[in-house]
């Protein structure tokens, strides 16, 4: 494993783990909230994309994944891979909470990757949804989520810049910012002097 921000004497669960705290404080990413995680075991693993995935690898990324939505309240959905769309794996009540569409598939390691795979499988009652729109989201390994994230991404470093031997991006969302030049973004005490009506 890479040393470079890395954090290699940790496991993949506490390197994800650790990730996924920090960008849940740094976005305020909480109850609530949808964040999604794409990931490629394979590149985890130190292959290219798509050669070797394995579900034991993704059962520790998922291990990570848990023990953070535990502790921050954050609803976990997993983007699959292309050959499924990048479809998303979540459970049916999260489908019908936020009004989804739901797609028919089910993904195994070849056709919606191993780490979609293994979350479908660890589900009481899984569903895909064909997209969501996240409040924040983890690629690790480059596996291009930003399809799923709300409009207005803020990139997002992590102290760890690899999880196993991916490279890890990260982003949290925020409201688009509207008006001009007399628009406010936080609540004062006391309101201007001009008018709008």
């Amino acid at each position: 494993m890479k040393d470079n921000g890395t954090g290699a004497e940790q496991s993949l669960a506490d390197q994800t783990f650790l990730v996924l705290k920090e960008l849940a404080e740094a976005g305020k990413v909480g109850q609530g909230k949808v964040l999604v995680i794409g990931g490629s075991t394979s590149e985890v693993a130190g292959a290219r994309i798509g050669t070797s995935g394995a579900l034991e690898v993704a059962e520790q990324l998922l291990a990570g994944v848990r023990k953070a939505a535990e502790e921050f309240g954050f609803t976990p959905v997993y983007q699959c891979c292309e050959h499924l769309n990048r479809a998303i794996v979540m459970e049916r009540a999260v489908l019908e909470r936020y009004g989804l569409s739901e797609v028919s598939a089910v993904p195994i390691p070849g056709a919606g990757g191993s780490l979609g795979a293994a979350a479908y499988n660890s589900m009481d009652d899984p569903v895909l949804a064909e997209s969501v729109q996240a409040h924040a989201g983890i690629d690790i390994g480059e596996t291009l989520i930003g399809m799923h994230l709300r409009r207005v991404a803020v990139p997002f470093r992590p102290s760890l810049r690899y999880i196993g031997e991916a490279r890890v991006n990260a982003a949290y969302t925020r409201p688009p910012l509207i008006g001009g030049e007399r628009a406010v973004y936080a609540k004062k005490e006391t309101s201007g002097s001009r008018l709008c009506d």
